[in-house]
């Protein structure tokens, strides 16, 4: 096993000498507290992206406007996804009402959820301080009742199962969200955003534009941006007509609409939505769809604990067994041998691999 660098946190509320004054004219009467707890496995690029703009913006105003801590549950030391291990202050503190607490997370989080974590951050949320989250921390939140009724976000590869376990949550396809004292951001560079957002609300737009220098972050996004690239920009080709088909099906995955459907709401014949597919795409509308639907399925199959037929369902198969067969024959396996689990009633499943049914 490949030894895993061990990095330290301590030191992380010292200030350097500012290299410019004059950003903020009315500092606070103390600095404003950051909180943030590590959970294993967090994915690191968020964790960074958040904590780099608080020391900057205290360098960019030559002030201590901000302060910060690094915990975990245990107060241990903490390993990332790429297996860097980050050394903490302590686990779980008190915390005031005026801090703001992120929960950091990325992969399994479901594993790393405890009853310990849950009870404290209940504790936590009946002072009334900001409660936030990025990449997949939304989860934990949402877990604890702490997002029910409220605007969220979180990573899009994690949209699918999130939205069909929390359907109390508003869930937005922003890069991130601040509704009241409940910050979420995607992961990624968003954690960026989100944190120069807070600034400029703090201290105004200005110091946030210094730190966005800094950063050589060029080109600041709101909480209006959403988090995937654009369907042409992802397909590589620009056709206005078939992005917006895509998008359509996009949507309607759990009631298929139908080719004509479709065509009928792009403006065009069946026949040319056909030709549109086979043209770009080198397979049918219905081919297309299908295989959507199926990594839609994937998806709920291995981050989620839903039966296989529900599964089904959310991603418009009525049928069990047709969509055992099509999920077999796009991935060479079945929904249920996905999971390491055995066929309904153990019936045996036939080697042999099925052409890709178009339903």
């Amino acid at each position: 096993m490949a030894a895993r660098k061990v990095l330290s946190t301590k030191g992380s509320l010292a200030l350097a000498a500012a290299p410019g004054a004059g950003f903020v004219k009315e500092p606070p009467a103390r600095p404003r507290r950051f909180l943030f707890v590590l959970l294993p496995e967090f994915s690191f690029l968020p964790f960074a992206g958040a904590v780099d703009p608080l020391r900057i913006a205290n360098r960019m105003s030559g002030q201590a406007l901000y302060r910060w801590a690094v915990v975990s549950e245990t107060g241990k030391a903490v390993a990332c996804s790429a297996g860097i291990e980050i050394q903490v202050e302590g686990p779980l503190p008190e915390v005031g009402r005026d801090d703001t607490v992120i929960l950091c997370a990325g992969l399994n989080v479901q594993d790393h959820i405890t009853p310990g974590l849950i009870g404290w951050l209940h504790k936590v949320a009946r002072l009334g301080p900001t409660l936030g989250a990025i990449c997949t921390g939304a989860h934990i939140l949402a877990e604890a009742g702490l997002l029910d009724g409220r605007r969220a976000t979180i990573h899009w590869e994690n949209q699918d199962s999130f939205r069909e376990e929390f359907d109390a949550v508003d869930l937005s396809r922003s890069i991130f969200v601040i509704d009241g004292n409940r910050v979420t951001a995607a992961g990624g560079t968003s954690t960026i955003d989100l944190m120069l957002a807070l600034i400029a609300k703090d201290f105004g737009r200005e110091l946030a534009n210094a730190v966005a220098d800094q950063l050589i972050h060029t080109a600041i996004r709101s909480d209006r941006d959403i988090q995937r690239l654009s369907i042409p920009t992802r397909i590589g080709i620009r056709h206005p007509r078939l992005a917006q088909v895509i998008a359509r099906m996009e949507e309607a995955v759990e009631e298929p609409l139908s080719p004509s459907e479709l065509a009928a709401e792009a403006g065009m014949s069946t026949r040319q939505l056909e030709r549109l597919f086979r043209r770009y795409l080198g397979r049918s509308p219905k081919r297309y769809y299908l295989e959507l639907r199926l990594a839609r399925a994937r998806n709920l199959l291995m981050q989620t604990d839903m039966p296989v037929i529900s599964v089904a369902l959310a991603c418009g198969f009525t049928s069990p067994s047709h969509f055992s067969k099509c999920y077999r024959a796009l991935y060479g396996i079945t929904p249920y041998r996905e999971r390491g689990a055995k066929e309904p009633n153990s019936a045996p499943v036939p080697e042999e691999k099925e052409g890709l049914t178009e339903s």
